[in-house]
């Protein structure tokens, strides 16, 4: 009988978060997949999970997906988790699924447990219209970044994306730049260490929030969502 490959989401800094349905099924599968089997084993270990891990990541090679698909194929079931919240969304995730699925057809047995993502907890902190949103993740580091940017910045809908904390204050600065250019006013929010103990929200203009992080070195540390939308698109009178 064909293996069952379960989507985990796990908890995106409060390990308290975890479902308990998720508890269950990392507790009775054969075998976690794990993108850091470091960071998977503190959850487990919380939770006296005592299932064995094996690392699946942006850089596993064909003999790996051999691997699982072969373990699959021998019946054994398969638990797949990120570092944080639901794999599949700026992760790997959705390789190894696309592979199941191309392998196994319409038998194949996955299924997905809802629970933490720091999309679904920002969008809500906002308190903007979200019904409808666009996602674009993490931005390229160099090559395409600023075609990304333009291409969110001409968006009708608030934008949500991931940056680091190495790369905040430059998307700041870009953003400011990008009003310039384009003639607009953005709202930003930023979510900083969602579901932490330190977790703070900040809203404004780019600029103001540039100046809160350039006297602010707390605001730096730590992961970050960032949702923005277009205020308003300003007129250049040169008459």
């Amino acid at each position: 009988m064909l293996g069952t490959l379960y989507l985990v989401a796990t908890p995106i800094g409060n390990l308290e978060d975890l479902t308990y349905r998720a508890h269950r099924i990392l507790g009775e599968v054969d075998l976690v997949l794990c993108e850091d089997t470091r960071n998977t084993k503190k959850l487990l270990d919380h939770y006296q999970i005592k299932t064995p891990t094996k690392s699946f990541h942006q850089h596993s090679d064909a003999r790996r997906f051999h691997q699982i698909l072969g373990a699959l194929d021998s019946g054994q079931n398969l638990a797949l988790v990120s570092d944080a919240g639901t794999p599949g969304i700026s992760d790997p995730g959705a390789a190894l699924v696309a592979a199941v699925r191309e392998r196994f057809g319409l038998e194949a047995k996955i299924f997905s447990l809802p629970g933490a993502s720091a999309v679904t907890v920002s969008l809500p902190l906002s308190g903007w219209p979200v019904d409808r949103f666009c996602f674009f993740g993490f931005l390229p580091h160099k090559k395409g970044r600023q075609s990304r940017l333009k291409e969110l910045l001409g968006q009708r809908y608030p934008v949500l994306i991931y940056e680091s904390k190495h790369r905040l204050a430059k998307l700041l600065e870009e953003l400011q730049n990008l009003e310039k250019e384009a003639g607009v006013e953005l709202e930003l929010m930023i979510g900083r260490e969602l579901t932490k103990m330190f977790e703070q929200t900040y809203f404004g203009r780019p600029e103001e929030l540039a100046a809160l992080l350039a006297s602010d070195p707390d605001m730096a540390k730590g992961e970050f969502v960032v949702l923005l939308r277009q205020l308003k698109k300003t007129t250049n009178n040169e008459d």
